[in-house]
């Protein structure tokens, strides 16, 4: 056998191998009580949106595509749902404080408005997910709306 050969064995082997290496995957839900979608502050298109381009990682019903069990992506994919949710959760909305909704409902504003989310690197496996300009300006304008809604309530 020649040099690459050996070398195309190793990398092979070495892929093999990383598939035996367990993957926690976040835990995935549909029964989510204190979801933002049952909070009466988003209407239908805007929650259709919502559902299509940030709750695969913003909240407990992510839905894992087929590479998810497919190391090395699958650690990807278990790191940024994590983060996500860490950042913001959908699916325990009422489980955050009035002041941190509101906070919330600003980062979604700007990052939004600014095309920083959804991330380049989810747009790219999920072109659903790639909203044009009038779907992001419905989720601002949203955004802002829902924010003087929980103000009032403050």
């Amino acid at each position: 056998m020649k040099a690459w050969q050996y070398t195309g064995l190793a990398i092979a082997l070495i892929f093999l191998g990383i598939q035996f290496v367990p993957i926690d995957l976040p835990e995935v839900s549909q029964d989510n009580p204190g979801d933002l979608l049952g909070s009466g502050i988003v209407d239908g298109e805007v929650a259709d949106l919502l559902q299509t381009a940030c709750y695969n990682c913003h909240s407990n019903e992510t839905q894992y595509p087929w590479y998810s069990q497919v190391a090395p992506v699958s650690w990807l994919v278990a790191k940024d749902v994590k983060m996500a949710r860490e950042e913001v959760n959908f699916s325990t909305w009422d489980k955050y404080e009035l002041m941190d909704q509101l906070a919330i409902l600003d980062d979604i504003y700007s990052n939004v408005e600014e095309k920083h989310m959804p991330l380049p690197i989810y747009i790219t496996m999920h072109a659903e997910a790639d909203l044009n300009d009038a779907q992001r300006q419905k989720i601002v304008e949203w955004a802002e709306a829902a924010m003087d809604i929980i103000a009032e309530e403050y």
